[in-house]
């Protein structure tokens, strides 16, 4: 187990080659700083959940050659649950109910799939919140059914870390989370932009985004945490077939990823924030460089890989994403909608259409997307962290019905 960082984090080969036939259009003419937090440069459903704690991909649609629609649609089918306090991280357990993270109290809750009920599991101990940083992402152990795991990401006193701890589900409410076990620490802590979103694979392998802490630099610091998607077993260590042997570090050049998801073909997507003017999904590719802080958006940059899809940082401020249906759903905060982007296929690099956005100003901030299974996504809202209105009943956990 990690007790402390693992040492410098090697260099992984620089990436040439920018994504081609990128056709997404940009939406609407806006200028406003994207931060983390989502405006300001300070700033039991159809189906099966997955019990990874991120989106790893449903088993429908089937391949590549089932394109979804050019138009889709998003319903609000019931609310789970209401009254959470600063909710952030969502990890689907077996058999359909839900654990969610307060960013701001540190607190674990179960939530029933069925009834919305909350249960307290406990707290994390050491969480320091302050700005955008508390506790963030929670990831389900994907042997949870022997391991009892749950994995989350916090801010502490002096960094950003991962930990698991135990679940048992016997004890009293309030205490059935064990004492935390660290997986990773070193990972920098700064006011805005710590990253925060975890969630394993389908390979396995647990996967984190960092942020660069408001220090442009270091997302192209190789010998970073910050500024990066990481690849780690579920013990914190380098997974063999990363991009060094000795390093976590699976992509770089990243400003601020929020949001985690694979698709039917097993291939990672990601979300991050902008800054003044595109906010952008990724497709990553091992050791690929994503640009920040040399190029925002689509620059077409020799060194970097542009983004799949970018929006101005009005329309979006993306968090979570997740995959289902053929698309990649995806949360926006500032932009107080959820985006579809229909994917185009297995080797494609582009929508098959242009994104459409839903619940446009419905809910409020919308922090966290998951897969419930099938046709049916859970979407958290984000109202009562400071930054959005706060209206009777937030925060909730709504579920959405799409295509």
């Amino acid at each position: 187990m990690r007790g402390a960082l693992f040492g410098p984090v090697q260099s992984p080969a620089m990436r040439r080659g920018v994504v081609a036939s990128l056709t997404s259009a940009a939406l609407l003419l806006s200028a406003a700083c994207s931060a983390e937090g989502d405006g300001g440069s300070a700033g039991r459903p159809a189906g099966s959940p997955t019990a990874s704690g991120g989106s790893a991909p449903p088993t429908s649609p089937s391949g590549s050659a089932d394109l979804p629609p050019a138009k889709g649609s998003a319903k609000v089918v019931s609310t789970l649950t209401e009254g959470l306090k600063s909710p952030w991280g969502l990890a689907a357990l077996p058999g359909g109910d839900l654990l969610v993270a307060s960013r701001d109290e540190g607190t674990v809750h179960r939530i029933d799939g069925e009834n919305g009920k909350q249960t307290l599991l406990g707290s994390v101990p050491g969480v320091s919140p302050g700005g955008e940083g508390g506790l963030l992402g929670l990831a389900v152990s994907s042997t949870f059914g022997a391991d009892q795991l749950v994995y989350a990401y916090f801010t502490t006193t002096s960094d950003n870390r991962i930990v698991r701890m135990n679940y048992d589900g016997k004890r009293p409410a309030g205490q059935q989370l064990g004492a935390p076990d660290t997986v990773l620490r070193g990972i920098p802590k700064g006011i805005v932009h710590n990253g925060g979103r975890i969630a394993f694979g389908p390979d396995k392998m647990l996967y984190a985004g960092t942020g660069e802490t408001g220090d442009t630099g270091l997302a192209q610091d190789k010998e970073s945490l910050a500024g990066k998607i990481l690849r780690m077993t579920p013990d914190g260590e380098p997974v063999h077939g990363n991009p060094e042997a000795d390093s976590v570090v699976y992509s770089y050049g990243h400003r601020n990823v929020q949001g985690l998801a694979w698709d039917a073909q097993k291939r990672l997507w990601a979300a991050e924030f902008g800054q003044n003017t595109w906010d952008e999904l990724n497709l990553i590719e091992p050791g690929g460089n994503y640009g920040w802080p040399e190029a925002e958006g689509r620059e077409g940059k020799d060194g970097f890989i542009d983004p799949v899809a970018q929006w101005r940082t009005s329309e979006a401020s993306p968090s979570g994403i997740a995959y289902a249906e053929g698309s990649i759903w995806m949360a926006a905060l500032r932009g107080e909608r959820l985006w579809r982007i229909p994917l185009s296929g297995e080797k494609a690099a582009e929508p098959s259409a242009d994104p459409q956005s839903f619940l446009d100003e419905e809910h409020g901030r919308l922090r966290t997307v998951v897969s419930a299974g099938s046709d049916r996504l859970w979407l958290v809202t984000s109202n009562t962290d400071g930054r959005g209105t706060q209206k009777p009943g937030d925060d909730r956990i709504l579920q959405v019905e799409v295509r």
